[in-house]
C-alpha cells in the first residue's frame, strides 16, 4: 500500500518551482496563492520557494526582493511564513563574487542575465570581462542581497516532505546529505525507484508538467522559456497544484 504523506496537522504548504527572474509569473502564481490560502483562514500557512530564483528571466533582483520582503501585511497571506532555498544558480552567483573565472560556466547559464539586472545593459566587450563584472556586481549587490543569499539553507522540513532544490542522495540519511547534492544533484536521484525517509519536494530538472514518483514530486516547469509557473500545494494528506 502506498503512504500517504502528510504535512502537519492545521498547515497548508505551498511550494513553488524555479522563477529564474520572472517576477511577472511570480506575482501572478503568489496572487494565486492568496486566492487559495482565503479559503482556509484558519490554516497555517507556509510558502516555500525552492531556489533559482534568478538568472536567464529579466528580473532576479526584483525577484529576490520580492522574496526578501515577505509575505503583505495584509490579505490572505499576512502571517505566511516565507522559506527560500539555495538553488544551484544562487550558489554558483557566490562562487563568481568570491572567484570570477566562474564566469564562463555561470553566463553559459544564464549569470549575465543576473548582473544585468543589477547593473544595467552590459555590452558585448564587457560580457566577458569577468574580473570587471565581478566588481561591477559586487558594489552594485544591495548589502541585504548580499546577506539573504549567504544566509539561505539548502533544506527545509514539513511534516513527511523534505523541500530542497535539486534532490538527496539515495542511500544517505536524509539528515546526513551533503548540501552540494541538495542544489546540484540529478542522477542518481531522479531515476531512484524506492521510498525514502521523507517525500522529496524539487525543482532544478525541467519537465512539462510536475513529475510525481514514488519517492519525489518535481515541480521545475522551465518557466523563464515556458512560462508556466508552478506551485504545488499540499493540505493533510493531498495534493494539488497551482499555475501560471
Amino acid at each position: 500500500m502506498r503512504r500517504t504523506h502528510q504535512v502537519p496537522p492545521g498547515s497548508r504548504v505551498y511550494a513553488i518551482g524555479d522563477v529564474h527572474g520572472r517576477l511577472d509569473l511570480l506575482d501572478r502564481l503568489l496572487g494565486q496563492i492568496a486566492a487559495d490560502a482565503a479559503q482556509a483562514p484558519d490554516r497555517r500557512v507556509v510558502v516555500v520557494f525552492l531556489g533559482d530564483l534568478i538568472d536567464r528571466g529579466p528580473d532576479s533582483r526584483a525577484v529576490i526582493e520580492r522574496v526578501i520582503a515577505g509575505p503583505p501585511d495584509q490579505g490572505p497571506l499576512a502571517g505566511a511564513r516565507y522559506v527560500c532555498l539555495r538553488g544551484n544558480h544562487e550558489d554558483i552567483l557566490l562562487q563568481f563574487l568570491a572567484d570570477f573565472s566562474v564566469g564562463p560556466r555561470w553566463f553559459r547559464n544564464g549569470g549575465l542575465e543576473a548582473i544585468r539586472s543589477y547593473v544595467g545593459e552590459v555590452d558585448g566587450l564587457l560580457a566577458h570581462d569577468y574580473p570587471r563584472l565581478q566588481k561591477m556586481l559586487y558594489r552594485a549587490l544591495p548589502s541585504h542581497h548580499l546577506r539573504f543569499l549567504s544566509s539561505i539553507p539548502a533544506r527545509h522540513e514539513e511534516g513527511d516532505y523534505l523541500f530542497a532544490h535539486a534532490g538527496v542522495r539515495p542511500g544517505v540519511a536524509l539528515d546526513r546529505q551533503d548540501p552540494y547534492d541538495l542544489m546540484w544533484i540529478r542522477e542518481p536521484f531522479l531515476s531512484a525507484a524506492e521510498p525514502m525517509e521523507k517525500m522529496v519536494v524539487h525543482g532544478h530538472t525541467v519537465a512539462s508538467e510536475p513529475e510525481e514518483r514514488v519517492h519525489r514530486i518535481g515541480i521545475d516547469t522551465g518557466a523563464y522559456r515556458t512560462g508556466r509557473l508552478t506551485a504545488l500545494v499540499l493540505d493533510g494528506g493531498g495534493r494539488r497544484y497551482l499555475r501560471t
